[in-house]
C-alpha cells in the first residue's frame, strides 16, 4: 500500500479509499489484511491479468491521442556500472528528444533488477546478462561487451598477464556475483591458481587497490568513468575473452511500451556514438 501511494504520489489512505471504492463497484473483496501486510484475495487474483491489460490499453490510447508528444512515467533499474557509465548519456538523449518523460531510477544488483522487471515492478533495467535463460515475459538486448583484462600497476605494464596472475596477489572480482564468474572460469580454464588477497564486488575500488600496489586483478574492461589519478596498466589476455555483457532487459507486459521502444533506440544510438569516439581516440 505504501509503495503504491509513493508511485501515485498520494497518501496511503487515499489508495485504501480507492481500493474500497473499487471493491464496492465490483461487489467482491480484492485484498485482505494479514497482520501488517496486505494480500490479494482469490477473486482479486482472477481479475489482475485483465486489470493490467486495461492499463496497457489505456496507456496506448493516451499515446495515440497525443501522438505528437511522447510523455509518461518510465520506471528504470540500473546496476552500478551502467548507472554511472552509459545511463547518463542515454538519458540525456532521451530527455533531449522527449522532455515530457519522467524517469524513476532504482539502483540495485542485476539479479534483483531482473526479478523486478519480471514482476512488472520496473519497465526496463540496465543490467549484466543473466547466466540463465530469461523468462518469456521479458526481452533482452546486448548494448556492450567487455573483454577480460589484467589490471596491474603501471610499472608492470610490459609483463605477461598470466605471469602476473600467477606471481602477484590477486584482488578478485567477486566470484559469487554474475560479473565475477567469467574471471573465475578463465582462471580455471588456463590452470592458474592465484594467491588471493581480497575479494569484492566493486570495480572502482579494485582499481584504486591495484594503484596502491595491493595486487593485480582480472576484471572486465568496463566503461568510463574510472577513478581519476590512477597509474594503471590494462593488459589484454593472450586470447580475447568476453568478461561480461551489459544490456537492457524489459517486460513485455509493461504499459509503457512506446517509452521503452524509445529508450531502446536512444540506448543503441548512444552506444554507437561511444564506439565511434573510442575508435577515434585510438587513431
Amino acid at each position: 500500500m505504501a509503495a503504491a501511494a509513493r508511485a501515485l504520489n498520494v497518501s496511503p489512505s487515499a489508495v485504501a479509499q480507492q481500493l474500497h471504492a473499487l471493491e464496492r463497484e465490483l461487489g467482491a473483496p480484492l485484498i485482505v489484511r494479514v497482520g501488517r501486510t496486505v494480500r490479494m484475495t482469490e477473486r482479486g487474483g482472477r481479475i489482475l491479468g485483465q486489470a493490467r491489460q486495461l492499463l496497457r490499453d489505456a496507456a496506448e490510447l493516451r499515446n495515440t491521442a497525443n501522438d505528437d508528444a511522447i510523455s509518461g512515467n518510465l520506471r528504470l533499474g540500473a546496476c552500478t556500472t551502467p548507472l554511472s557509465g552509459m545511463l547518463p548519456d542515454i538519458l540525456a538523449r532521451l530527455i533531449g528528444k522527449s522532455p515530457a518523460i519522467n524517469v524513476h531510477i532504482q539502483a540495485s544488483n542485476s539479479a534483483q533488477l531482473y526479478a523486478a522487471v519480471e514482476a512488472n515492478e520496473l519497465d526496463a533495467a540496465f543490467v549484466l546478462e543473466a547466466p540463465y535463460p530469461i523468462p518469456k515475459t521479458c526481452e533482452w538486448r546486448t548494448l556492450r561487451e567487455e573483454a577480460l583484462i589484467v589490471l596491474a600497476p603501471a610499472q608492470l605494464a610490459r609483463h605477461d598477464p598470466h605471469d602476473l596472475l600467477r606471481s602477484e596477489p590477486l584482488i578478485r572480482y567477486d566470484r559469487h556475483q554474475w560479473g565475477g564468474r567469467s574471471a573465475e572460469d578463465y582462471l580455471r580454464k588456463v590452470g592458474i591458481t592465484p594467491h588471493e588477497r581480497f575479494e569484492l564486488n566493486a570495480l572502482n575500488a579494485i582499481a584504486v587497490m591495484v594503484d596502491r600496489g595491493l595486487g593485480v586483478a582480472l576484471v572486465p574492461d568496463w566503461a568510463p568513468p574510472w577513478p581519476a589519478g590512477l597509474a594503471l596498466a590494462r593488459i589484454s589476455l593472450p586470447t580475447p575473452v568476453v568478461g561480461r555483457r551489459i544490456g537492457i532487459v524489459w517486460s513485455r507486459a509493461t504499459v509503457h511500451t512506446r517509452l521503452v521502444n524509445l529508450l531502446l533506440a536512444e540506448s543503441e544510438a548512444a552506444m554507437a556514438d561511444a564506439r565511434q569516439d573510442a575508435r577515434a581516440a585510438t587513431i
